[in-house]
Protein backbone atom coordinates (compact mmCIF):
# COMPACT_ATOMS: atom_id res chain seq x y z
CA UNK A 1 0.00 0.00 0.00
CA UNK A 2 1.36 3.50 -0.86
CA UNK A 3 0.20 4.97 2.48
CA UNK A 4 2.63 2.57 4.24
CA UNK A 5 5.56 2.50 2.25
CA UNK A 6 5.69 6.93 2.45
CA UNK A 7 4.74 6.30 6.10
CA UNK A 8 7.88 4.14 5.93
CA UNK A 9 9.48 7.22 4.75
CA UNK A 10 8.53 9.36 6.86
CA UNK A 11 9.66 6.98 9.94
CA UNK A 12 13.45 6.64 8.65
CA UNK A 13 13.03 10.74 8.16
CA UNK A 14 12.22 10.89 11.87
CA UNK A 15 14.39 8.71 13.13
CA UNK A 16 17.23 10.51 10.89
CA UNK A 17 16.20 13.94 12.68
CA UNK A 18 15.77 12.94 16.29
CA UNK A 19 19.44 11.44 15.97
CA UNK A 20 20.60 15.13 16.87
CA UNK A 21 18.14 16.10 19.81
CA UNK A 22 19.84 16.12 23.07
CA UNK A 23 19.87 13.54 25.78
CA UNK A 24 17.42 15.00 27.43
CA UNK A 25 15.02 14.92 24.94
CA UNK A 26 15.10 11.03 25.19
CA UNK A 27 12.22 10.20 26.96
CA UNK A 28 10.18 13.45 25.68
CA UNK A 29 9.98 14.29 21.86
CA UNK A 30 12.35 12.05 20.60
CA UNK A 31 10.08 9.25 22.24
CA UNK A 32 7.06 10.75 21.27
CA UNK A 33 8.13 11.70 17.73
CA UNK A 34 9.61 8.11 16.82
CA UNK A 35 6.27 6.49 18.39
CA UNK A 36 3.67 8.68 16.37
CA UNK A 37 6.28 7.86 13.30
CA UNK A 38 6.06 4.00 14.24
CA UNK A 39 2.01 4.32 14.79
CA UNK A 40 1.34 5.45 11.04
CA UNK A 41 2.77 1.78 9.87
CA UNK A 42 1.51 0.30 12.35
CA UNK A 43 -1.86 1.42 11.80
CA UNK A 44 -2.18 1.20 8.25
CA UNK A 45 -0.66 -2.30 8.45
CA UNK A 46 -3.41 -3.35 11.43
CA UNK A 47 -5.96 -2.13 9.21
CA UNK A 48 -5.43 -3.76 6.47
CA UNK A 49 -5.77 -7.02 8.54
CA UNK A 50 -9.50 -6.52 9.66
CA UNK A 51 -11.91 -7.99 8.38
CA UNK A 52 -14.03 -4.80 7.77
CA UNK A 53 -13.95 -1.82 5.57
CA UNK A 54 -14.87 0.18 8.27
CA UNK A 55 -12.36 -1.11 10.80
CA UNK A 56 -9.65 -0.60 8.28
CA UNK A 57 -10.70 3.18 7.72
CA UNK A 58 -10.77 3.72 11.96
CA UNK A 59 -7.04 2.46 11.80
CA UNK A 60 -6.14 4.74 8.86
CA UNK A 61 -7.46 7.62 10.90
CA UNK A 62 -5.34 6.98 13.69
CA UNK A 63 -2.51 6.34 10.77
CA UNK A 64 -3.55 9.98 9.87
CA UNK A 65 -3.87 11.38 13.64
CA UNK A 66 -0.25 10.23 13.90
CA UNK A 67 1.69 12.19 10.95
CA UNK A 68 -0.45 15.55 12.43
CA UNK A 69 1.02 14.72 15.21
CA UNK A 70 4.60 14.56 13.66
CA UNK A 71 3.98 17.67 12.35
CA UNK A 72 2.73 19.25 15.30
CA UNK A 73 6.32 17.91 16.90
CA UNK A 74 8.09 19.58 14.83
CA UNK A 75 7.02 23.00 15.41
CA UNK A 76 8.19 22.17 19.09
CA UNK A 77 11.71 20.59 17.85
CA UNK A 78 12.11 24.08 15.38
CA UNK A 79 11.55 25.99 18.73
CA UNK A 80 13.76 24.24 20.96
CA UNK A 81 16.40 24.76 17.76
CA UNK A 82 16.72 20.78 17.71
CA UNK A 83 15.76 21.09 13.41
CA UNK A 84 16.53 23.60 10.56
CA UNK A 85 13.58 25.10 8.75
CA UNK A 86 15.08 23.08 6.11
CA UNK A 87 14.73 19.84 7.57
CA UNK A 88 11.29 20.86 8.73
CA UNK A 89 10.16 22.00 5.36
CA UNK A 90 11.38 18.62 3.73
CA UNK A 91 9.82 16.70 7.00
CA UNK A 92 6.48 18.57 6.52
CA UNK A 93 6.22 17.47 2.52
CA UNK A 94 6.50 14.11 3.60
CA UNK A 95 3.54 14.39 5.96
CA UNK A 96 1.82 16.19 3.49
CA UNK A 97 2.21 12.78 0.96
CA UNK A 98 1.45 10.33 3.92
CA UNK A 99 -1.70 12.56 4.86
CA UNK A 100 -3.31 12.95 1.10
CA UNK A 101 -2.28 8.97 1.04
CA UNK A 102 -3.92 8.27 3.87
CA UNK A 103 -6.90 10.49 2.64
CA UNK A 104 -6.95 8.94 -0.19
CA UNK A 105 -7.78 5.38 0.87
CA UNK A 106 -10.39 6.74 3.37
CA UNK A 107 -12.55 7.96 1.11
CA UNK A 108 -12.02 4.72 -0.55
CA UNK A 109 -12.88 2.72 2.11
CA UNK A 110 -15.67 5.01 3.66
CA UNK A 111 -17.16 6.49 0.27
CA UNK A 112 -16.28 10.15 2.16
CA UNK A 113 -16.81 13.42 0.66
CA UNK A 114 -13.48 14.63 -0.28
CA UNK A 115 -13.36 16.67 2.78
CA UNK A 116 -13.34 13.99 5.27
CA UNK A 117 -9.70 13.80 5.76
CA UNK A 118 -7.66 16.82 4.70
CA UNK A 119 -3.53 16.59 3.93
CA UNK A 120 -2.56 19.81 5.80
CA UNK A 121 -2.14 22.95 3.66
CA UNK A 122 0.06 25.46 5.43
CA UNK A 123 3.12 25.09 7.48
CA UNK A 124 1.28 25.28 10.99
CA UNK A 125 -0.70 22.15 11.92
Amino acid sequence: MEVWQEGRKLYRMVSSLIRKFPREEAFGLTSQMRRSARSVCANVAEGAGRNSDKDFAQFVEIAYGSAMEIASDSFLAIDEGYITQREQDALLEQIETVAAKASGLYRKLTGAPPSALRAPRSAAP
